[in-house]
């Protein structure tokens, strides 16, 4: 019988995990599915589609596993979220050959506007899917 002597996680409070250096992971569970999602969307277009195409299929599937979520939402400061799912976090969709860090800035300026704590970049265009957990500064 294996027994996990040291306990890195512990439950916190509803969403999120802290682990043994006391950092919290926000959301762990639904982003864990989303990401589930952005592999399978992956892996049905493969990586020479473009945005609007992973868009589609990823509504697709956020539909079909009955997430709540809202596609191309224009926020208060007239920004295009590609998704904002179950209302806690914001899907950045890309299909470029890199992800600059004007991408990076743009889903942190995204995540504070909005105050939402939790945000994933991803660039369909690479071989391998790399999906990119941004955390609200407010929040880290």
């Amino acid at each position: 019988m294996y027994k996990n002597k040291n306990k890195t996680q512990k439950k916190q409070h509803k969403g999120t995990i802290q682990n043994k250096n006391k950092k919290q992971i926000i959301y762990p569970e639904l982003s864990y599915k989303i990401t589930g999602l952005l592999f399978d969307a992956h892996n049905r277009l493969g990586r020479f589609c473009r945005e609007k195409q992973y868009c589609d299929e990823l509504e697709k599937l956020l539909k079909d596993n009955e997430f709540q979520h809202r596609r191309e939402l224009i926020d208060d400061s007239s920004n295009r979220l590609d998704f904002l799912v179950e209302d806690k976090i914001i899907l950045e969709i890309k299909a470029k050959n890199i992800i600059t860090k004007e991408d990076y800035y743009q889903l942190s300026r995204y995540l504070e506007l909005n105050n939402i704590k939790l945000g994933i970049i991803v660039n369909f265009r690479n071989r391998y899917l790399k999906p990119k957990r941004i955390i609200n500064s407010k929040y880290s």
